[in-house]
């Protein structure tokens, strides 16, 4: 019970990265750019945030009038709600009052019970200066029935909600048909029960790109690595900062980035002259009809069948451009595979950058285990009248 207490603990404290005002200003005023009404007469819900520190309650309080908004609704958990002194776990049965007759835990109302802040226009004036929160009837689990109920209210849900609950928060949302923009490990993109949506084009990659760093604070006593904590100073943040650069934003809201079409190149135009492929043709994977594409600005604009392209091509995903058509699959269900025969063919492909040696997992027509899977891939097609 010791080590799977520790290891609650620990998580706990993984889930816990606190979003910087910026990034939640840059990644917005993309959408108010692109609608300066999307949040107007709306009801939004910020299930995953301390109303008393969190920068999102802080930046939709200030733009509140701004933005129209109809009403703001922000909750926090109580992450000690669970939790004894003595490292054992309150059952379903058992209450504060209880067990503190008995001397077992010494509960503050802060440790067992969330937070809830909420401003409308009727007390948008007395509100909006000094944030005044209340608590909630339990610890503000957005999978309790309480703040399940502000979802079914709310228009948009808006949060940075526990990465290891990514997977449970979507089907939360999704499953009330909510509006959302919320924080995510990029690797959620390949996760089964995310890329689903993404290929249905009912969610997809906010405004904000791969390539831009994003700095979150954490609580005391964190592990950061040496080299995320270096990249937070150099950004501006010092001391219990960590950079994430697997992190993104996923939407279902709309914004005029996702809109823009790739500019690309032919298959020839490619080969002689994207330094990236330095002269190398696109290769056939051995159990798929479709050619391997190593980079997102190498993809050909005349080719009209089936390609394989890392996942970061979501970043610059144009759905009147392309349709996305499965995940690393191979017509024989399995990862998509090239011999190492055909690398040997030139030498050139002995560094090709799609794919990495995995002995024992992939048999070549003859039996012999001798496969080469590729890296992560997405396999796209071009749209006909593109």
């Amino acid at each position: 019970m010791a080590n799977a207490n520790l290891t609650s603990a620990r998580n706990a404290k993984q889930d816990e990265f606190y979003t910087q005002y910026n990034d939640i200003q840059k990644e917005v005023n993309a959408y108010i750019d692109f609608d300066k009404d999307v949040f107007r007469d709306k009801t939004i819900l910020l299930p995953c945030d301390d109303p008393e520190w969190s920068n999102f309650t802080k930046f939709f309080a200030q733009n509140f009038e701004n933005f129209g908004i109809k009403k703001l609704i922000s909750t926090s958990y109580a992450v000690e709600s669970k939790k004894l002194k003595y490292g054992r776990e309150l059952s379903l049965f058992q209450d504060e009052l209880f067990l503190s007759a008995r001397g077992i835990i010494e509960p503050t109302i802060d440790k067992i019970k969330g937070k809830i802040f909420t401003l409308t226009r009727e007390n948008y004036q007395v509100n909006y200066h000094n944030i005044k929160w209340s608590y909630l009837k339990g610890d503000g689990d957005f999978r309790s029935e309480e703040v399940k109920k502000l979802r079914d209210e709310a228009d948009f849900v808006i949060t940075n909600p526990p990465f290891s609950l990514f997977r449970e928060f979507v089907a939360w949302i999704i499953e009330k048909n909510k509006k959302f923009l919320i924080i995510g490990s990029m690797n959620a993109i390949t996760y089964k029960e995310i890329f689903p949506f993404i290929k249905d084009n009912k969610l997809w990659l906010g405004a904000t790109g791969f390539n831009t760093d994003m700095v979150f604070g954490v609580p005391n006593g964190t592990k950061i690595a040496p080299k995320d904590k270096e990249k937070a100073e150099k950004l501006g943040y010092e001391g219990n900062y960590t950079r994430l650069g697997n992190s993104c934003w996923f939407t279902n809201i709309d914004h005029g980035r996702r809109h823009q079409p790739l500019k690309l190149m032919t298959m020839e135009d490619n080969i002689k002259f994207n330094k990236k492929l330095k002269g190398q043709s696109y290769q056939k994977y051995d159990n798929y009809d479709a050619i391997e594409v190593p980079y997102t600005d190498a993809i050909p604009s005349d080719y009209d069948g089936v390609m394989g392209v890392p996942i970061s091509f979501l970043d610059k995903y144009c759905p009147e451009q392309f349709e996305i058509v499965s995940f690393r699959k191979g017509e024989d269900g399995k990862d998509l595979v090239f011999t190492r025969e055909r690398e040997r063919e030139s030498s050139t492909l002995l560094s090709y950058p799609c794919s990495t040696s995995i002995p024992g997992m992939i048999k070549n027509a003859e039996g012999k285990i001798n496969g080469r899977i590729t890296y992560a891939r997405i396999t796209i097609k071009r749209i006909s009248n593109q």
